[in-house]
């Protein structure tokens, strides 16, 4: 059996990628499974897809705990969470990064194919959705389901969602993944950091928000926590501000909805990087066009 875990994070399409592959699969004749686990269901949250693959019918249904071949949509997810855990030493990765494979820190040491599927997602599809880059990513990182199978059913399950259109370009855009994929081995210097989880009996839960913010131990809990968990990874555009054309009318400060724009004292705004997330609220409300979205995570 082999056994494919995605990452990715809400808005990325993880799940339908990994609905794509189990059909491409089921075209080259096998036996084939795919489903999705949820955290909190909000775009650019991590989720996890799993697909599985085998030459006779698939009985087991549990999640994927020791994968032949992680795919990881969004390359900055191993700095917050231990994605590689359990993957096997013979085993591979696809990742979405625009750098070659012996660069890039996965927490293991295992044969790897690196692609930028957000460019190529941008060019082909004018979106930061990447899953059907990355299953052309996925057609060099093993050898059973093939390009030719998994671009007739990203055409087959597209095009019966968006249209024939819609379809061909997502095809076209894992064909120019695979090709421009490197493949090499990552590196697995950094290790594997597992985050306390805080697991209270009902007794010890926190009523709302009356009870406030508690630390337990490490964690801390209640309203006001969400500093534990930086969101600036999620963006794939930044916000730059440019001070010479502000008139500090506050529009952006009043309408962040992470609330990661602060007033200075003389009423020019600065970005916390670390939580934003990319959502260009704050160039779109902007009267003084003082505000712009610029591709990729950085600071000014």
């Amino acid at each position: 059996m082999f056994e494919v875990r995605f990452h990715g994070r809400g808005g990325q399409g993880a799940v339908m990628a990994a609905q794509t592959l189990a059909e491409a699969a089921v075209l080259e004749g096998y036996h084939a499974q795919a489903f999705p686990y949820f955290g909190a269901e909000r775009r650019g949250a991590p989720v996890k897809a799993f697909a599985r693959i085998d030459k006779k019918k698939i009985g087991i249904k549990s999640q994927i705990y020791e994968p032949d071949l992680l795919v990881v949509l969004d390359g900055y997810l191993p700095e917050i969470e231990p994605i590689a855990e359990g993957l096997k030493v013979e085993g591979a990765a696809a990742v979405n990064v625009a750098v070659a494979p012996e660069e890039y820190e996965l927490g293991v040491a295992v044969r790897c194919v690196t692609v930028d599927a957000t460019t190529i997602a941008y060019e082909k599809l004018k979106a930061p959705i990447v899953n059907t880059a990355m299953l052309g990513a996925v057609a060099k990182a093993q050898d059973m389901v093939s390009l030719d199978a998994i671009m007739q059913a990203i055409r087959d399950k597209f095009g019966e969602k968006l249209g024939a259109r819609a379809a061909a370009l997502n095809a076209e855009a894992a064909k120019t993944a695979f090709e421009q994929a490197r493949t090499g081995r990552c590196r697995g210097d950094k290790e594997l950091v597992h985050k306390d989880a805080w697991l209270p009996p009902w007794n010890e839960i926190p009523p709302g928000t009356a009870l406030g913010v508690e630390k337990r131990g490490e964690i801390v809990v209640g309203p006001g926590s969400s500093w534990q968990n930086p969101t600036g990874t999620w963006r794939t555009t930044s916000p730059r501000y440019m001070k010479e054309k502000c008139i500090r009318c506050l529009r952006c400060w009043w309408s962040c909805p992470e609330g990661t724009i602060k007033r200075l004292e003389d009423d020019f705004m600065r970005w916390d990087y670390r939580y934003c997330k990319g959502c260009g609220i704050c160039a779109e409300i902007c009267p003084a066009d003082a505000i712009e979205m610029v591709r990729g995570v950085r600071e000014w």
